[in-house]
């Protein structure tokens, strides 16, 4: 099939950053589907967003300063709160009243939990209440951050991560590894449902060879259940015995050719922290060698090829793109979502 779904969705959440890359006081210069975004955390704690850019001669306002209160310009001292609004334009003399209001830069609305700052990307033409969506969440684990987190950055459109990440038929190719598969192939009979703005893979037990590395782990016999939902979030989570291991995985897209991809890990096993060195090398490598094929397949694009999906290995593929144009369908016509995705059983040899 040719792919003709070549666009970024709005009007929904995207993953921005950890929350402890952001610390009091701190200000940090991001790019987000192509905008200049800078992020704030006031003294209070609380995160903000707005425009990376002064609206007086266009310099950013992330190479100024930031006391905790205000943005300052680096050029002429202007300076901004948290919500984008101008304060102040030194140059100004006392007679020379002037309303403020017209200087503000755009804010993004954010919202922060579990150790993850969420950015609404509001559509310019077409903006929707942020309420539609709500932010993913982890059941079970309250106000707790993530014990564990890495990011990548692919060089790609966002679409070849998201559909590389769900792609259930590439790993005996690509992560060749003994700690996580074996090259025989065997076949996978999976049922999956529809979720909210996205589907489900039912809970299953993990094979000996594909769930090696949670045996070893958590001395029980693991079972796994996989959710997607739009616009690129994917929550693996695994049971062993009375404990749990939950991998967040955030494609955010920067630009039409880099999307950063946001790996973390929640779990209720008391000992794992002790080897988060091992994770970081384990995660590296294997986000890496994703990393890697995606890297690869740029080559190709370039060419701009006709490409084709199949049954049932790419219904996942599939389903995602049907799922991005149901979503931008409905915000265009101002109607509620309806999930294309049926319910049924996906057969593929992995």
């Amino acid at each position: 099939m040719k792919n003709n779904d070549n666009f970024v969705l709005r009007n929904t959440w995207y993953y921005a950053l950890p929350s402890n890359q952001i610390k009091p006081g701190m200000m940090i210069s991001r790019i987000f589907l192509g905008e200049p975004v800078l992020l704030v955390r006031s003294q209070d704690g609380k995160v903000s967003a707005m425009t990376d850019i002064c609206p007086h001669r266009g310099v950013p306002l992330s190479c100024g300063r930031f006391n905790g209160q205000e943005v300052e310009c680096c050029y002429h001292g202007w300076r901004f709160d948290p919500a984008g609004r101008c304060t102040a334009i030194p140059s100004l003399v006392e007679e020379q009243q002037m309303d403020l209001r017209r200087f503000d830069v755009d804010s993004y609305e954010i919202r922060e939990a579990q150790g993850n700052i969420w950015i609404y990307m509001a559509d310019p033409d077409n903006p929707q209440p942020a309420s539609e969506m709500e932010i993913p969440v982890i059941p079970g684990f309250d106000d707790r951050s993530h014990q564990f987190v890495e990011v990548v950055k692919f060089p790609c459109f966002i679409d070849h991560a998201v559909v590389g990440l769900m792609d259930p038929a590439h790993s005996p190719y690509v992560h060749r590894a003994w700690w996580w598969r074996s090259e025989q192939l065997h076949e996978e009979v999976k049922q999956f449902d529809a979720s909210p703005y996205g589907f489900t893979m039912r809970r299953h037990r993990l094979p000996a060879n594909g769930g090696r590395l949670y045996w070893l782990i958590g001395g029980g016999v693991p079972e796994t259940e996989i959710s997607f939902r739009l616009p690129g979030v994917r929550i693996e989570e695994t049971t062993i015995g009375n404990h749990r291991v939950v991998n967040l995985t955030a494609v955010t897209p920067i630009s039409d050719t880099e999307t950063e991809v946001t790996f973390a890990l929640y779990w209720t096993l008391p000992w794992v922290g002790f080897f988060k060195p091992l994770l970081h090398v384990l995660a590296r490598t294997f986000i890496g060698q994703d990393r890697t094929v995606v890297e690869k397949q740029q080559i190709g694009l370039k060419y701009n090829p006709v490409l084709r999906l199949i049954k049932d290995s790419d219904m996942q593929a599939q389903w995602y793109y049907q799922l991005k144009r149901e979503y931008a369908k409905s915000v265009a016509e101002g109607r509620e979502f309806v999930n294309p995705v049926k319910g049924q059983i996906l057969r593929w040899r992995a």
